[in-house]
């Protein structure tokens, strides 16, 4: 019997009531392995109600002993990582030490959010006038919530909720409906670890569920990660209604390959980040901007049999280079992208579409494919493919290899390969993109910075995590206090320091 999957709600788990359900595959077998309850209104709803009678006490308790729920939290999550970490394969499909890199990356969010003590310290001018004093604090929003996407289905939820819970904030995680056991059970974790009943709650569903968080004014702030029409769909309407919304979306991450470039180590990091988790990253690499024609042909000549010798494996494979897709829909999308390609002109070099792989016929499996004479217009460059697909865009010089990801609608991350430091440096400077590698494929920021794109990657103006997670998950209130020791007089004139 197919298990079913429902909510996290009051500090339990809560068996789904709408009747409505979404299937959750094996994308190894391609089997249906459990059925996940989509909610209704009326259950976000209660997830909301939940997170509002939990913030009284929580926002009030002081920022160590929030600090401490986290540090115990990461403890429970180092000792669970093996299940954890199967269980997101299992549902996602990404290789098991791509999991563990998933959790781990969430991990290191909360071990920042762990200093929020020293975070949430704001400023003090003592004597700003005479006899007052003027300082700041950092309050928390109240309820907020989070829309977090399958690809990374332990780490972005941590992103969100770990800085938000830690500052004060009340929390709802709707996570994707695709692959929903992992965020469920980090809530059941962060239980243990100490948290109040009713602090993180986590709802599955679809529409119904996310247009029931936007509309309901509880809801002081949202965070979403996924596609850009969806992101700018929640960034419109949460927007409208006077809520703090940040929202990133697609991405189409050129990785810039000048003439002076080690051609060898050019090829290792392309095919790791073009390939790694079968493509199904907002920070992959799907386009190679080689600069020159006799750096282009090298380039390719060299990834063809890499491409071809790609080890692909069942989810739960530990030495295997990438997995699965998610689902057979996911795939089937990404084949018509490989065909709109070669329609549009471009060189089908390696083709990844019909790998079966033996005792796993009925998997979600895609070879890598690699594609040269991309171009812009194309719509397949255009898009976000968001599988195991690279193409390659052949620039002329340095001045065209710039233009490409600056005027691409996208501007998630952006990587450049060389070995000039002056022509680096101006790279950095001029590409509007808003993260950017120097000899580094994926330029996910480390924790205590911030991660976020640009143009129709990114919808607000706050990044995730890091101190621009804590502006984000906030509110400064500012205090101009006076004690005066004698009756003063009326005043008629805006007050002034001087």
């Amino acid at each position: 019997m197919v298990r079913e999957i429902g909510h996290f709600i009051g500090g339990k788990r809560v068996d789904g009531a709408s009747g409505r359900f979404g299937d959750v595959f094996n994308p190894a077998t391609g089997e249906v392995q459990a059925r996940v309850s989509l909610a209704t209104r009326a259950e976000t709803a209660r997830a909301i109600d939940a997170a509002e009678r939990a913030l009284p006490e929580w926002s009030a308790m002081n920022p160590q002993r929030r600090a401490r729920v986290m540090f115990k939290f990461l403890e429970l999550v180092q000792k669970d990582m093996d299940n954890l970490a199967r269980m997101l394969s299992s549902e996602h499909g990404k290789i098991l030490p791509d999991a563990r890199g998933d959790i781990q990356r969430g991990i290191e969010v909360i071990e920042f959010a762990c200093g929020i003590p020293h975070l949430q310290k704001c400023e003090y001018t003592e004597q700003a006038g005479p006899g007052i004093d003027v300082y700041s604090m950092r309050q928390p929003l109240g309820v907020c919530a989070g829309i977090t996407p399958f690809n990374f289905p332990a780490m972005i939820p941590m992103w969100m909720w770990g800085v938000a819970i830690a500052c004060g904030n009340t929390f709802v995680n709707k996570p994707s409906e695709k692959d929903p056991s992992v965020p469920l059970r980090l809530a059941e974790l962060m239980m243990e670890a100490g948290l109040p009943e009713g602090v993180l709650n986590v709802v599955n569903g679809d529409k119904d569920a996310v247009d029931a968080i936007i509309e309901d004014s509880r809801v002081k702030a949202i965070s979403f990660v996924g596609s850009s029409d969806i992101a700018q769909y929640i960034y419109a309407n949460g927007a409208a209604r006077n809520k703090r919304v940040q929202c990133f979306g697609g991405a189409k991450n050129h990785l810039i390959v000048l003439p002076d470039a080690d051609m060898e180590n050019v090829v290792n990091n392309l095919i790791g980040s073009a390939y790694g988790s079968a493509g199904e990253r907002c920070m992959a690499t799907p386009v190679a901007v080689p600069v020159g024609e006799k750096a282009a042909d090298t380039l390719v000549k060299m990834l063809k049999p890499r491409v071809e010798s790609l080890r692909i494996g069942p989810s739960m494979s530990e030495d295997s280079d990438l997995g699965p897709l998610v689902t057979a829909a996911h795939k089937k999308r990404i084949e018509g992208y490989i065909q709109m390609a070669v329609d549009e002109g471009q060189k089908l070099v390696v083709d990844g579409r019909g790998f079966k792989l033996q005792g796993y016929e009925s998997g979600f499996f895609l070879g890598g494919t690699l594609l040269d004479g991309a171009k812009p217009g194309h719509k397949s460059y255009n898009d976000e493919i968001f599988g195991p697909v690279l193409q390659i865009v052949r620039a002329k010089n340095f001045e065209e290899a710039i233009a490409l990801p600056s005027k691409h609608q996208y501007g998630n991350g952006v990587a450049i390969f060389t070995r000039n430091g002056d022509a680096a440096r101006e790279f950095v400077r001029k590409v509007d993109v808003g993260m950017v590698g120097v000899n580094v494929p994926i330029p996910v920021p480390v924790a205590y910075h911030s991660f976020g794109g640009w143009k129709r990657s990114g919808f607000g103006d706050t990044n995730q995590y890091g101190p621009e997670g804590v502006r984000f998950w906030t509110k400064v209130k500012t205090v101009t206090s006076r004690w005066p020791d004698d009756v003063q007089g009326a005043e008629f004139v805006i007050p002034t320091m001087g």
